[in-house]
């Protein structure tokens, strides 16, 4: 009777080396990521190293790259999660190479590349391109709400830090009054030498948060100003000689008393998330090719309106892979009549919503392109071809949300977010790539 079980022995020693290719499968996602960043021109990221010098040599950029590249595609996004799978995670090791780069290495690496990561996506786009991924035949693009790394309870609004700014300022002087007649009295009792030091540290922290405060103050003021600059600039211009109508109820550049300002990512913003819940967010942008539904330009904007995205987000598109697209698909969110004539004026085939789906849709009279789009979208060819929109643009977010489970940016500051973002579609245009690339 032959043996029931196939041998087991758990001590046994390699006696050859093993081979790493051996390990995982040859079409394994792993593989087509360090093949695809072994093309890819990283001189930008070299850049930043030094030339030489005492110290310990830093691990090949093209190594954090792979690491990285993997993590986000296979939903690991810590630094500190990244490490460990490193140690436990047979494609980590592989890509790895027998290194181990620490947590640290693996933070700092991003941090230091972050914004390299929107450049290196943009040769992804041109990878695809070349290799006949990217049709643009039609180009969806729509936003999603990210939230910041930054909770809203780290937040303030205007009114509230002029009241704050105020009752600090009102103990810091009640503390220093009492502190210098502690001081006289100290000086009575213990001599001129004692350094009482208990007074002073009550006051620096509150002079911490003064200064905190106001900082942010300054912030939204100066953030106020630049959104009504135009405005402000317009009622300079205007005749003097009109009369004038109502006195506005609120001057232009000042901030309201409810305006906020986030203490932890001054750069984010509260937006309305799907589920109707108001976060520290940023709104990501992605413009997606409707054959394969690779992410083919991306951006993050700090306003929760969509609209102003439209051009830019096409620009890149255009600029990225170096074609136009056939027809261009958005939602209501990017509707505007100013929209509409350059798209026309492009002459650019654009299917974009005028209103909620399934809902009678009206036109201003007085936006003639408005009216045209409008016409369009009721034709029959117009309804089937916007039809595409949510089945092109819409699974991407939800890949991005549900199955990388990427769902709060890691990075803090509009720049540095930016790059995370563009880091998620790299991944995820690498992981389309690896599924319909015939090898």
């Amino acid at each position: 009777m032959g043996d029931l079980f196939a041998p087991y022995e758990p001590n046994q020693q390699f006696l050859l080396p093993p081979s790493l290719r051996d390990w995982l499968p040859e079409d394994h996602l792993c593989y087509f990521i360090s093949d695809t960043v072994d093309q890819l021109d990283i001189r930008p990221i070299v850049k930043k190293y030094r030339k030489g010098g005492s110290g310990n040599v830093a691990y090949h950029p093209r190594l954090m790259l792979k690491l990285l590249i993997y993590a986000y595609s296979t939903g690991v996004f810590s630094s500190r999660k990244i490490a460990r799978q490193i140690e436990e995670n047979v494609a980590f090791r592989v890509l790895a190479a027998g290194q181990a780069p620490s947590h640290r290495s693996i933070c700092r690496f991003r941090q230091l590349h972050i914004a390299e990561f929107q450049e290196l996506f943009v040769q992804v786009v041109q990878i695809a391109a070349e290799s006949g991924l990217l049709k643009m035949g039609t180009l969806a693009i729509d936003g999603t709400k990210i939230k910041a790394n930054a909770s809203k309870r780290k937040a303030m609004s205007y009114g509230r830090m002029q009241d704050e700014e105020k009752r600090l300022q009102k103990e810091i002087g009640a503390l220093v009054k009492a502190a210098g007649d502690a001081d006289k009295l100290e000086d009575v009792e213990f001599g001129a030498d004692f350094r009482g030091d208990e007074m002073p540290d009550e006051i620096q922290r509150r002079k911490d948060r003064l200064r905190v405060i106001q900082d942010a103050k300054k912030r939204l003021e100066q953030r106020k100003r630049e959104e009504d600059a135009e405005k402000i600039e317009a009622e300079k211009k205007a005749d003097k000689s009109k009369k004038k109508g109502r006195k506005r109820k609120h001057p232009l550049g000042k901030p309201k008393d409810s305006d906020q300002e986030n203490f932890t990512d001054p750069d984010s913003r509260i937006m309305k998330s799907g589920s109707g819940a108001f976060e520290q967010s940023y709104n990501a942008q992605a413009a997606v090719d409707g054959d394969q539904q690779i992410v083919v330009a991306a951006g993050v904007t700090q306003c929760a309106a969509d609209n102003g995205e439209l051009l830019p987000m096409l620009d890149a598109a255009i600029d990225n892979t170096g074609k136009a697209p056939g027809q261009l698909l958005a939602d209501s969110g990017y509707k505007s009549e100013d929209n509409f004539a350059e798209l026309e004026t492009r002459e650019i085939n654009a299917y974009v919503s005028l209103g909620r789906e399934g809902r009678s849709q009206k036109a201003d009279p007085d936006k003639p392109a408005t009216v045209r789009m409008l016409r369009k979208l009721g034709s029959k060819r117009g309804r089937r071809r916007y039809a595409k929109r949510k089945h092109t643009v819409e699974p991407v977010f939800g890949w991005v949300k549900r199955c990388l489970g990427f769902r709060a940016f890691s990075m803090r500051g509009l720049a540095n977010v930016a790059g995370e973002w563009a880091l998620v579609c790299l991944a995820l245009n690498l992981n389309r790539m690896n599924q319909r690339i015939e090898w």
